[in-house]
């Protein structure tokens, strides 16, 4: 062998050498929690997820079922996840209560999506209507925290109604099945009710807390403070692939749906398409144009803010509402 033909056989060795040993880069986790059970109306980080829009940036988000908001806050304060959604009513409940390390970065509904589900024949025609009536809820949904006030606001005593606290889950069937006169949810699950009532031939009546003076921020998303201190580049990519993955999901509501139904694959990708199509309009409507995707108005937040202290009894200056929000990972 040449002089030159063993330079370039050494060189070859060491090239293969260094590829081999070159450092591959893992995306960096992400554990996520949504803040009910896997549904048409939580497909953005699913479809994040399937479309790339996460790993693009360098992210692997793990997504993980939370049982209502303020079991979301908890888990995040506690460090069992590092982001999630939630309703911020829970999160501004939460912080006044005691120092939950727990921040909301960007808000998602700007329409209060609270609703009480009942049937046609239920005798319940309006809000008015459920004095005297059994109100089944989930036990840590972020609907519990003002439902109260929203009672009182409307001349209604909370005494009155006989609420049951029970798992997302059994709502529907309790409601198909006559055990309870109606439910607490958000409008988001109405396309599942009504398919589960239409099993036993009833109507589904959804009246929204929205009508009835309840205004205010709505789901947001919420992480850590332990994340966003020190891991704060991390949020700023997960908040930009979040915005992107909603933009798609608001575009076709049918890949949005057919996410979900990759992943969880008992999701009937019908009612997931509907489930999310019901949702657009807590995110694009006049109050979310006005001040811009994932804003928190200051006026908006110090109404929601009250509505969550009356409900609960906490006293106003218990919480500066704008310590539990953090600006700073909104795309500008």
């Amino acid at each position: 062998m040449t002089k030159l033909r063993r330079v370039l056989a050494s060189l070859a060795v060491l090239a293969l050498s260094a590829g081999a040993g070159a450092p591959v880069f893992a995306a960096e986790r992400v554990t996520f929690l949504i803040d009910w059970l896997p549904a048409g109306d939580k497909a953005v980080p699913y479809l994040g997820v399937q479309q790339g829009v996460f790993a693009e940036e360098g992210l692997d988000v793990v997504i993980q079922s939370g049982r209502g908001s303020s079991d979301v806050v908890t888990k995040l304060a506690t460090g069992a996840a590092d982001m999630g959604t939630g309703g911020l009513a829970a999160l501004l409940q939460a912080r006044a209560q005691s120092p939950a390390p727990v921040k909301a970065i960007l808000s998602i509904y700007t329409l209060q999506p609270d609703a009480i589900f009942t049937t046609e024949d239920s005798g319940i025609a309006t809000l008015k209507d459920v004095a005297g009536k059994n109100i089944a809820t989930a036990t840590f949904s972020s609907s519990n925290v003002v439902w109260p006030l929203v009672l009182k606001a409307n001349g209604i005593d909370p005494a009155k109604v006989d609420v049951l606290k029970a798992d997302p889950g059994a709502l529907a069937p309790m409601l198909a099945t006559g055990k309870v006169a109606g439910t607490i949810n958000w409008v988001t699950v109405a396309p599942a009710f009504v398919k589960t009532l239409g099993e036993t031939g009833k109507k589904l009546k959804v009246i929204q807390w929205s009508d009835y003076g309840f205004d205010g921020y709505g789901l947001s998303l919420l992480a850590s403070e332990k994340v966003l201190s020190e891991r704060p580049e991390t949020a700023k990519k997960f908040v930009r692939a979040y915005m992107k993955a909603n933009a798609m999901a608001i575009a076709d509501p049918g890949a949005a749906a057919a996410a979900v139904k990759a992943m969880v694959p008992e999701i009937d990708v019908d009612v997931a398409r509907a489930q999310f199509a019901v949702s657009v309009p807590l995110m694009v409507n006049d109050i979310s144009k006005k001040d811009g995707a994932g804003a928190f108005e200051k006026a908006l937040l110090a109404k929601t803010w009250k509505w969550t202290a009356e409900a609960q009894n906490i006293p106003l200056d218990k919480l500066d509402p704008e310590t539990a929000v953090d600006r700073s990972f909104i795309p500008k």
